[in-house]
């Protein structure tokens, strides 16, 4: 097919009869009107329904966006034009608008009209602005008017079809049409106007199962369109391409060519009869109505038609006019910014007798050859003469200036610099594609065969599905793109030269060693091209990359789909292209690649000559690719980023490096992570004063508790109180046997409760204090509760083994804040959940208060029998031992009991 239209679905949802169709100019919507009565709202992005609005019982016939108001129009079989606000689902405004079927709504561009038309015969000029009123009527069909619509290149005007066989020009303000068009033999459904270029043409289509193209200055019919097997029932010239659709009652759309009006490709996705087409300026999507739902199609590339030489001279195409710009008429105290639109002065070039589909210069730059309709013409890129022109689907250049055209998939001519044609190929298998460069390369869906210019002999066959090929300006690299990868090979000219000149024998695979696969990225390509040994290309995810050796970095992310034109080495910048034909630049430079390279090749001295040339401000990015070579010295020794430093630092373990980092940044997580890593690698000194910049806690806590330093301890404790961290100051008083201490911060953090139950375990002599101050805080919530909490002075007999833990505590004090060494740990770790009442009940000790006040022992037997005092046990503390009380029990045998700090 000339044209070489890629057509992909992008959206398919069923539904009821679909009558008509349209885009939303800003949002991804799509709107339907159904023969049931509905409006629905799809986004064929995410391929959900948006909105939907119940219009009618009877078939909504047509339905518009009007995006400026925010509004949807519609006009359905009750004969009422409702308008609804597509965002708050209101209904604005609703009014008996024909005495008939309502067939169309079109809405005037910019002005604030409504158009409608009937089966009552008539058109009606609705304003908006006025409270919808009526402010023309047009009469002069005799059939139903089946649509209407404005003239894009004068909004004054527009035309209607009926089934009176006749297409109507009107004007704006005029009770009468200006002429009609008068040619189908059956009625006429529906009407367009060609929207680009000066073409004063407009297209309709009719029950007489044709279409025709009309010149409305002419009045005359300029062709027939013949193909269709039923009723035409939609029609429109594509804003972008050189195409016309059409649909049918007979299920198919057909797209043809405008220029030529050839019959280009026939769509038929099997939802029986089509009813509408809708299209939207700008873009390349297509909606199609049907009886059983809704197709959105997309044809073509958005790419642009777009080439730029070395020396910064763009040429595009926008339809067939041709026209440049200059990157270096931006002058060189123009600033702008990395990602920044260039205001570019556009120059009208002229324009080209064929539709471009390609555009691209040759080597020197000197021409720009346009391929397009199934021919080429070279032109002169300065004057835009023709020098040479021909058939073909497609062309390449060499990189010395001579080119191959592509005329079919089994026809090849090589051309020499003059423009001759020098060779022809016809290749043993179908050629789909083929590709220029230092070799030319000819392509079938599963493979790729690369051939020598001169003498047309293969050099290599490679088994891969190819959808581009880029060469590096010294012929030593390519790159071969698939569909979701690319292949760096490295050529291996002398070789193949040495193989050639020895009149070696070639096989079906070429040369064995002509290439030699490098690097294989797992990205798909969309646009590339090569500096010096640097692959620069964006991905599927629009992100721009470069690839040296293998090593792949992100410059940046692109914020909508871009395409590279070209790198300018003088300004160390690479440049793009959008679809609307806005050029932006990015910063690359050159000796960054270079110093890469030279890295990649394992050579640092010279590399580290090239790194003065890098400005400061790229040294991050040459550390980040040092890192990723496992080159982590040298890249402390590059960064300039602190927080990357010393992430470096950390990961190398250079703690001195990492200290005077973070001693500059005075960064509490920096201090923490350093911290860890000192504790960590033994470095407890410093270990203690990273956390202590840090104010870690926590981690002073592990640390002094792991060392038994009751001293730091000691200071942790008033630190966290000072800081209002009560757990860890709690912990630390606790370690430190200071129980009065951890009471009393108990209570002042008014936890109360478990002040109470703490004093009922370690310290029962407070516990009437505690259950006092616990009184007085309950009395404000609740009295009752409050007079139930027991006081142990005066109920002693509520509390379990009361005495014994007076006892206890009077026995174990003196020994709390006593700390025995680490290495005797052993010694009470298996007695470290032992009960001290428990020992004490189990040895039958009771402690009870003498006459004369002091106290006295009192040994109870089994029996109940009271021993004498003289035999009472003697409870004593041991000087001999720190931290536990030995028990002489009756048994004859010491007992150890810890305090509770053990």
């Amino acid at each position: 097919m000339p044209l070489r239209l890629e057509i992909k679905r992008k959206l398919a949802q069923r539904s009821e009869r679909v009558k008509s169709v349209d885009l939303h100019p800003t949002e991804p919507w799509i709107m339907s009107s159904l023969y049931s009565g509905s409006v629905c709202i799809w986004n064929y992005q995410t391929q959900t329904m948006v909105k939907s609005f119940e219009v009618s019982e009877l078939p909504v016939r047509s339905a518009k966006f009007i995006a400026r108001k925010q509004w949807v129009v519609a006009g359905a079989d009750d004969m009422f034009i409702r308008v609804y606000n597509y965002n708050t689902m209101d209904k604005v405004k609703l009014f008996e608008a024909h005495t008939d079927y309502i067939r169309c709504v079109a809405v005037h561009p910019t002005l604030p009209y409504v158009l409608s038309s009937s089966d009552d015969m008539l058109i009606k000029l609705w304003d908006w602005d006025k409270g919808w009123m009526c402010t023309q009527i047009l009469e002069g069909h005799s059939h139903y008017v089946m649509q209407v619509t404005f003239n894009p290149k004068d909004t004054n005007t527009f035309a209607s079809a009926s089934l009176d066989r006749t297409v109507k020009i009107w004007s704006l303000g005029s009770p009468d049409p200006n002429f009609t068009l008068d040619g189908h033999s059956k009625g006429v459904n529906c009407v367009d106007y060609f929207t680009g270029g000066d073409r004063p043409y407009l297209i309709t289509g009719s029950d007489d199962q044709t279409a025709k193209v009309w010149d409305y200055q002419t009045k005359s019919c300029v062709q027939t369109l013949e193909g269709h097997a039923h009723n035409v029932s939609a029609v429109c010239f594509h804003p972008e391409l050189p195409i016309i659709m059409t649909g049918s009652e007979d299920g198919t759309v057909r797209l043809w060519h405008s220029t030529t009006y050839r019959l280009e490709n026939t769509l038929n996705y099997g939802l029986e009869r089509v009813w509408a087409l809708g299209y939207m300026k700008g873009s390349r999507r297509v909606v199609i109505g049907y009886d059983e739902g809704t197709i959105m199609i997309k044809i073509g590339h958005e790419k642009p038609v777009a080439s730029m030489d070395s020396s910064g001279k763009i040429i595009w195409a926008k339809h067939n006019e041709i026209q440049t710009v200059n990157i270096k008429a931006v002058g060189a105290d123009a600033e702008i910014a990395d990602g920044e639109r260039l205001p570019l002065a556009v120059k009208e070039l002229g324009s080209c007798d064929l539709y471009p589909q390609s555009l691209r210069h040759n080597p020197n730059g000197r021409f720009v050859v346009v391929c397009g309709d199934g021919e080429y013409i070279i032109y002169t890129a300065l004057a835009w003469r023709n020098r040479s022109f021909g058939s073909a689907l497609e062309i390449v250049w060499s990189t010395e200036g001579e080119y191959a055209v592509r005329e079919s998939t089994s026809k090849i001519k090589i051309y020499s610099k003059n423009f001759q044609e020098r060779k022809s190929i016809r290749p043993a298998f179908s050629a789909e594609r083929i590709y220029g460069g230092i070799l030319l390369a000819m392509c079938t869906n599963d493979f790729i065969c690369f051939y020598d210019w001169a003498e047309c002999r293969l050099i290599r066959r490679i088994d891969v599905n190819v959808k581009n090929v880029y060469w590096a300006d010294s012929g030593d690299l390519v790159t071969i793109a698939s569909n979701s990868s690319f292949y760096i090979l490295k050529y291996n000219r002398d070789l193949v030269s040495s193989h050639l000149d020895g009149e070696a024998s070639v096989g079906e695979e070429g040369v064995e060693d002509a290439f030699e696969l490098l690097h294989e990225i797992n990205e798909r390509v969309r646009t590339g091209l090569w500096v010096g040994d640097c692959f620069i290309y964006n991905n599927s995810s629009w992100r721009l990359n470069y690839c040296v050796g293998g090593e792949v970095t992100t410059m940046f992310h692109l914020d909508q789909p871009m395409y590279l034109l070209g790198y300018l080495a003088n300004q160390s910048r690479v440049y793009l292209i959008d679809k609307e034909f806005n050029v932006v630049g990015y910063t690359l430079l050159l000796s960054l690649i270079e110093y890469k390279t030279l890295v990649m090749r394992g050579d640092l001295e010279r590399a580290n000559t090239l790194l003065p040339s890098i400005p400061k401000e790229q040294h991050n990015s040459v550390a980040h690719f040092l890192e990723s070579r496992g080159m982590l010295e040298e890249a402390l020794d590059i960064a300039t980023d602190p927080n990357y430093r010393f992430d470096l630092a950390v990961q190398l373990g250079s703690l001195e490096v990492a200290k005077e980092i973070a001693i500059e940044a005075r960064s509490e997580s920096k201090w923490k992570q350093l911290g860890e890593l000192a504790m960590s690698t033994g470095k407890l000194e410093m270990a203690e004063e990273c956390l202590l910049q840090a104010t870690d806690l926590s981690g002073l806590l592990l640390l002094y508790s792991s060392l038994g330093d009751a001293e730091g301890i000691t200071k942790l404790a008033s630190m966290a109180k000072e800081l209002g961290k009560n757990n860890v100051a709690f912990l630390c008083l606790f370690m430190l046997g200071k129980l009065e201490e951890c009471l009393q911060l108990l209570v002042d953090s008014n936890r109360i409760p478990e002040a109470a139950l703490m004093a009922r375990s370690h310290l029962p002599s407070k516990v009437s204090d505690i259950v006092s101050i616990w009184k007085k805080d309950l009395q404000k919530v609740n009295s009752k509760a409050a007079e139930s909490l027991a006081d142990p002075a005066e109920y002693p007999n509520l509390f379990e083994d009361w005495q014994i833990a007076l006892n206890v505590e009077a026995t174990v004090a003196p020994k709390r804040g006593v700390y025995p060494p680490a290495e005797e740990y052993m010694t009470y770790a298996e007695r470290s959940n032992e009960s001290l009442v428990e020992v004490f009940k189990s040895m039958n000790v009771e402690e009870v208060p003498s006459e004369n006040g002091d106290d006295a022992h009192e040994v109870i037997e089994d029996d109940g029998v009271e021993e004498s005092q003289e035999d009472a046990v003697e409870v004593e503390p041991d000087d001999s031992t720190d931290g536990g009380v030995l028990v002489n029990g009756n048994d004859g045998e010491e007992h150890w009991v810890l305090t509770p700090d053990q």
